[in-house]
């Protein structure tokens, strides 16, 4: 086997493995419980609407070993779209091999593609200073803006 890394834009085959991936990440990171079922319908739901987001996924010999979800927002003063990088994950065994790099720059190609992506931005646990660091390298800055929220 080769082990080359693939990495392609995530497809209703891939449904299990992003739901395991978005479980393991909350947990890992939040010592958060989600559920199965739900994550799957949100995880399905964003597969069925690609006007919403879209995953990547990185496949190694057949087998997803990382991925990362990209939604949009609009940006009025800059006259483009902001791509949010979310639900950033790769398997224990596959960390530390350039799999997020690699995901990173297949979204960076297809912005540029695009022609109307101003910019990236994501969300980081704020102790997860390894992600912090591996996000920095690769030229993503902290910003200034605290973040609030409400959920229901």
């Amino acid at each position: 086997m080769s082990h080359d890394i693939i990495i392609r834009t995530g497809e209703d085959r891939d449904a299990e493995a992003l739901v395991r991936f978005n479980i393991a990440m909350a947990y890992e990171t939040e010592q958060t419980e989600l559920q199965f079922e739900t994550v799957l319908s949100g995880v399905k739901s964003l597969l069925n609407h690609p006007g919403h987001g879209f995953y990547v996924v990185a496949e190694i010999d057949g087998v997803a070993a990382g991925s990362l979800m990209v939604t949009t927002e609009w940006s009025d003063w800059r006259d483009g779209l902001f791509w949010w990088i979310q639900s950033v994950y790769v398997t224990p065994e596959y960390r530390r091999r350039g799999i997020y790099k690699q995901l990173y720059e297949y979204i960076k190609s297809m912005a540029a593609e695009q022609g109307n992506v101003c910019g990236f931005r994501l969300y980081v646990e704020r102790d997860n200073t390894v992600a912090q660091n591996t996000y920095a390298s690769l030229g993503m800055e902290e910003t200034y803006y605290k973040m609030y929220e409400e959920t229901f």
